[in-house]
């Protein structure tokens, strides 16, 4: 499994990412990201996984270059709904635009779609980057959410 690091000296801000469409699946480089990130649950289930990427509605790459450094998984209809499911970039990238820019393509793609929803951990930082695109915890528009999971 290939963990990318960034090359000596890169600045993001000088950098070009550029999204796309994440089209030729490579279960090696698609785990890579998740365990990058810590995602174990999903990589301890790579047939869930592939199915998961062959079934979604959309699917976004962050790359540099020709390295994928991000990805952004959705599912729904794209009309009524719109689920963000997954929201990874490498942790060398974090906290410098590149999962602001997936999520505004696929906001941008999807615009007119009714709802646009997604779960995340429930920490400050998670909270404060989807408010800062947008996004309101579900109890403040006065609803609830509810989630049944496999163990």
């Amino acid at each position: 499994m290939q963990i990318i690091k960034p090359l000596e000296g890169e600045k993001l801000s000088k950098m070009n990412i550029e999204i796309r469409e994440y089209i030729d699946f490579d279960l090696e480089e698609i785990t890579g990201l998740y365990q990058a990130v810590g995602w174990t649950n999903y990589t301890a289930r790579a047939g869930m996984l592939r199915e998961a990427y062959e079934h979604s509605l959309c699917v976004l790459g962050a790359y540099l270059g020709d390295r994928l450094i991000g990805l952004l998984r959705a599912v729904g209809d794209g009309v009524s709904i719109v689920l963000i499911q997954d929201l990874l970039v490498l942790p060398e990238y974090q906290r410098q635009g590149v999962g602001t820019k997936l999520l505004r393509s696929v906001m941008d793609r999807y615009q007119t779609v009714y709802q646009m929803e997604l779960l995340t951990d429930d920490t400050e930082k998670n909270a404060s980057f989807y408010r800062s695109v947008g996004f309101v915890p579900a109890g403040e528009i006065g609803c609830l959410s509810f989630i049944r999971m496999q163990q």
